[in-house]
């Protein structure tokens, strides 16, 4: 067999393995990733390129690897789903960083936190003065949160009693110009009510590149041709 042919079949044969693999192990951003998994996708991803481009007989040890690698992974997971002790070992603990509006070095030292870093990841969450944080908490995924002091969050309308209806999630009901007839029945809607609200707008499906509908029933269109509507 042609190398060519041989390196394009492992290739195919590494993508299809390693797209088994990854959704077996879960949907996480990198943000989200612990060490290990970092150290893992990293790893995988070297032995895939292996499997792709080694031309000697050892090829084929690279999947058994992609597969003992991905294994010895699911298996940590498991562990840290059913212990606690595992979950701090292997992803360490979330760092609090300002306690009652005060830094508290000693931990931003643990964390080889600097000032500057410190500063820069309150302004990642719209925070440009420290004063008013109340409370700042870096989680193992290296993403800071932070809670605000009480009169410095946004009022909201149970602060002042203010009766809200319930809110739900949009439905989508139209995608591609095509209705989705699933999602009409779900908010309680049918396509004559669709049509009826369309023919208001003057508006074909085929002419709908997304539609949406919210808890009130008010329709929200996007045309093809950018030209937003809302109803």
């Amino acid at each position: 067999m042609p190398t060519w042919i041989e390196v394009t079949l492992r290739t195919f044969a590494a993508v299809a393995v390693l797209f088994v693999l990854t959704r077996l192990l879960g949907k996480r951003q990198v943000s989200q990733l612990s060490l290990f998994e970092y150290i893992t996708g990293i790893t995988i991803g070297s032995i895939a390129a292996f499997v792709s481009l080694e031309a000697d007989e050892t090829w084929f040890r690279g999947l058994i690897s992609l597969i003992v690698w991905s294994a010895v992974s699911l298996g940590i997971e498991f562990l840290q789903l059913k212990s606690k002790k595992a979950r701090d070992m292997l992803d360490g603990k979330a760092a609090v960083l300002i306690q009652h509006g005060k830094v508290l070095e000693n931990n931003m030292k643990k964390e080889r936190i600097t000032s500057d870093e410190l500063l820069e990841l309150l302004r990642m969450k719209d925070v440009f003065n420290i004063s008013q944080v109340e409370a700042a908490i870096m989680d193992t995924s290296g993403e800071l949160n932070v809670l605000l002091k009480k009169e410095y969050q946004p009022l909201t309308p149970s602060d002042i009693k203010l009766p809200v209806t319930e809110e739900k999630i949009p439905m989508t009901i139209i995608m591609d110009g095509k209705v989705l007839e699933d999602s009409l029945r779900k908010v309680g809607l049918n396509v004559n009510w669709l049509n009826a609200e369309l023919e208001h707008l003057k508006l074909s499906t085929n002419e709908i590149f997304l539609a949406q509908v919210d808890s009130q029933n008010q329709l929200y269109v996007d045309r093809y041709e950018d030209h937003i509507q809302q109803h």
